[in-house]
């Protein structure tokens, strides 16, 4: 049973208060026997959390949306979306809710994963089982660890209730922290709706929790487009650097923060192929490593088209600016791409001649698959006078050795590639072995697994298994939703 009480969580509900048509109230449902398995303590702090309290029993039911804090009200979120370019009107909150908002670190959601069965579950049961959400959390916390923005892992908590997919599997919630969780589908949905001053009032919402600045501009509609523009064209050359597939880049998940949100079937490069696709829904390849670019570009056009109305009265103006806008996608994601890539390869700053060794690079790996993080960190040895390690990972020996020599011409930085290219990435092989294992009730391999990504550019004694590539038994990988 749901109940309110005394609690040291102070939550508000900005979101459900200023866009209440958006937010549907709605409550959990109860967890029989709620237990915590992982509690981020380091993040709870930057909270304002009290992380003993939260391991209590009453802080379990918390987690679970089973305790809820006086003043808090908990919603379901309404948000449209173009799924594999098939758009569906009314998505939202299917098996999630918005416990509200907390007010540290400048504000940042407090959401629940898995909770139950909402209206806008679609004949889905609304719950979530104990491996989707560890991998989501250990994911995630990896994706922070690499500098990359991402929603967080606050905790996951076994609801004590088996849950049916291929077999019954032990349920579990995941606490999850954004900087929102508002999307390029919660924008289609308000447009959508023909309420003008809806859109309005979301756009204006979204612009003070993530860019306040655009609210002084001549046109703040067009300003916050060109922001989300920025962020999502960061974001994704972040994504390309480190070999990372989020698998299913759909309009509701993509976040006007510029987070990364999701993290379904999702998973990284062993063997650099821009092909690489390892979602078991993505039969055609829509969302494959190389494609992510392009489709992200393709999911914020479709942000573009809600905002025309507030872009400018004629629509035929409102097309040329918001077109415009997004011309920048292209320029900013190849800046991006570059200078990380040229930081990967210790070449920061103009160099003469850098350019075209770089593009050979990338034909070397298109021709000959290596592994994507061994032969990038392999290559910080190779500037400093090792070049075995990398040349053993390629096929084109000669090929590659024509390459090194041009390349250790430039002088690369090996200090700066050891700061730039992991030793460790949440290895998909060691992703299935640790849900597999705390599936069948031993977290041992996850909270290993979770302090290995924890610290991805340090090689640290007793990790070496964390940096290797995945044996060849393990065969070609295929991921799930979860749903």
């Amino acid at each position: 049973m749901t109940t309110t009480a005394p609690s040291p969580v102070a939550l508000t509900s900005r979101f459900a208060t200023e866009l209440p048509e958006l937010a549907l109230a709605w409550q959990a449902e109860e967890a029989p026997d709620p237990q915590l398995l992982a509690l981020n303590r380091p993040l709870a702090g930057e909270l304002g959390l009290d992380a003993d309290w939260l391991q209590s029993a009453e802080g379990v039911r918390f987690l679970v949306g089973n305790a809820v804090p006086d003043g808090a009200h908990p919603v379901a979120q309404c948000y449209a979306g173009h799924q594999f370019g098939g758009y569906a009107p009314r998505l939202g909150d299917g098996r999630a809710l918005l416990l509200g908002e907390i007010d540290a670190l400048g504000g940042r959601d407090l959401h629940l994963k898995g909770s139950g069965r909402t209206p806008f579950a679609r004949g889905g049961d609304g719950l979530a089982v104990v491996g989707p959400m560890l991998r989501e959390y250990v994911v995630s916390e990896a994706m922070h660890a690499l500098g990359i923005p991402t929603t967080r892992s606050l905790a996951v908590v076994a609801t004590g209730r088996r849950v049916q997919r291929e077999t019954a599997l032990p349920g579990a919630v995941l606490a999850r922290i954004a900087s929102s969780h508002l999307r390029v589908g919660s924008f289609q949905y308000a447009a959508a709706t023909g309420d003008v001053d809806l859109l309005d009032r979301l756009t204006r919402h979204a612009i003070a929790r993530h860019y306040p600045e655009a609210a002084q501009a001549p046109n703040p509609a067009l300003a916050l487009y060109e922001a989300v523009v920025a962020a999502q064209a960061s974001l994704v050359a972040k994504w390309m650097l480190v070999g990372f597939v989020h698998g299913v880049m759909n309009t509701d998940n993509v976040t006007i923060s510029g987070e990364t949100i999701d993290y379904g079937p999702c998973a990284f490069l062993d063997a650099f192929d821009p092909a690489t696709t390892f979602s078991s829904i993505d039969q055609g390849g829509r969302y494959s490593y190389g494609n992510q670019p392009v489709v992200l570009e393709w999911d914020l056009a479709r942000l573009g088209e809600a905002l025309l109305p507030l872009v400018h009265d004629d629509q035929e103006e409102a097309v040329s600016q918001v077109t415009e806008a997004l011309g920048a996608f292209r320029r900013e994601y190849s800046a991006a791409w570059s200078v990380g890539l040229r930081a990967k390869l210790g070449l920061a700053g103009s160099r003469d001649g850098a350019e075209p060794v770089v593009e050979d690079l990338l034909g070397l790996l298109q021709r000959d698959h290596p592994d994507f993080t061994s032969f990038f960190r392999a290559l910080a040895d190779a500037a400093d006078g090792d070049a075995a390690p990398a040349r053993d990972l390629v096929l084109d020996r000669d090929g590659f050795d024509r390459w090194l020599a041009r390349w250790q011409s430039l002088e690369p930085d090996s200090g700066l590639m050891r700061r730039t290219n992991p030793v460790v990435i949440p290895r998909n092989h060691l992703v299935e072995e640790a849900l597999s294992a705390a599936t069948a009730g031993d977290l041992d391999p996850f909270g290993r697994l979770l302090d290995a990504v924890s610290r991805p550019f340090e090689a640290r004694p007793g990790f070496g298994r964390y940096a290797e590539p995945a044996p060849e038994s393990f065969g070609a990988y295929t991921t799930y939703c979860g749903t």
